[in-house]
């Protein structure tokens, strides 16, 4: 990879990943846009370690805090919300670890295209867009349950399709449930350490069958720079959707969308 291809597909990373928008709809497109050779498997694992890191910094007390007491819960000294919300976030990983066995290779070859893309894009917007306007928007992660938590993770097992995104489908299964805009965020955001950790381990073991030359230095600036831009794209945006809500991804989506399918449906 050139040096440029680094800069901007971890930039890309970085920004795209906890926006719901769909990061990997974007790592898969850019090089097919500009004519570049696929990154690899390499850097991919190397963005996602980024963006998992940054996501750990940024909730690091309160993932401290939801340890603590869940291993307090397991010997038997009560279940406090931040134990609860650690079981939850175990239980709404389950979906996607099941779907990711059993459907990865259809995923990885079938799915990877630009059409699926882009209908998934646009008709994931539009469901966005609904759950913001029926949301009641009257609960906070507090008031989660196990039911919830299995709706949500449920729903992020549909982000294996390209395009989906799993912050905006998750997001959407919050405020479907009638949490508020700050408490989907949130909890879709915890529920992306287990599974971005689980898939960077399943593709790192894949790396190391592959026997594929890894450039090191293009690993470490790929994680570096997605991290950085993660970690600062998360406040942001949390901060954005008190002020707009989630009607500027929704029409960015759809232009993405219409935009795709111009330039790979055939004329």
């Amino acid at each position: 990879m050139d040096c440029h291809h680094v800069y901007y597909l971890a930039l890309l990373q970085g920004l795209t990943e906890f926006l719901p928008i769909s990061s990997a709809a974007h790592l898969i497109l850019m090089p097919v846009i500009f004519g570049w050779h696929d990154q690899g498997l390499a850097f991919d694992v190397a963005v996602h370690i980024g963006t998992l890191t940054a996501v750990v910094v940024y909730y690091a007390g309160a993932l401290r805090d939801m340890a603590e007491a869940w291993f307090r819960s397991i010997a038997g000294k009560g279940m406090s919300t931040d134990a609860r919300l650690a079981w939850y976030v175990i239980l709404g990983t389950i979906p996607v670890g099941i779907a990711g066995l059993v459907a990865n290779d259809y995923v990885e070859t079938v799915l990877r295209n630009p059409v699926v893309i882009a209908t998934s894009t646009i008709v994931f917007a539009l469901v966005l867009w609904l759950a913001q306007k029926v949301s009641t928007e009257r609960r906070t992660d507090a008031d989660l349950n196990w039911k919830d938590a299995l709706v949500v993770g449920v729903c992020q097992a549909v982000a294996l399709i390209p395009g989906t995104s799993r912050s905006g489908i998750t997001i959407t299964g919050g405020l479907f449930l009638g949490l508020d805009r700050k408490a989907a965020a949130r909890f879709s955001f915890l529920l992306s350490i287990p599974v971005t950790a689980l898939a960077g381990l399943l593709k790192t073991y894949e790396l190391i069958q592959s026997g594929q030359a890894v450039s090191w230095w293009n690993m470490f600036l790929g994680a570096l720079l997605s991290g950085i831009v993660a970690y600062v794209t998360i406040d942001w945006f949390l901060k954005l959707l008190d002020r707009t809500g989630m009607l500027p991804f929704v029409v960015y989506r759809l232009i993405l969308g219409g935009v795709l399918f111009y330039v790979f449906l055939p004329h």
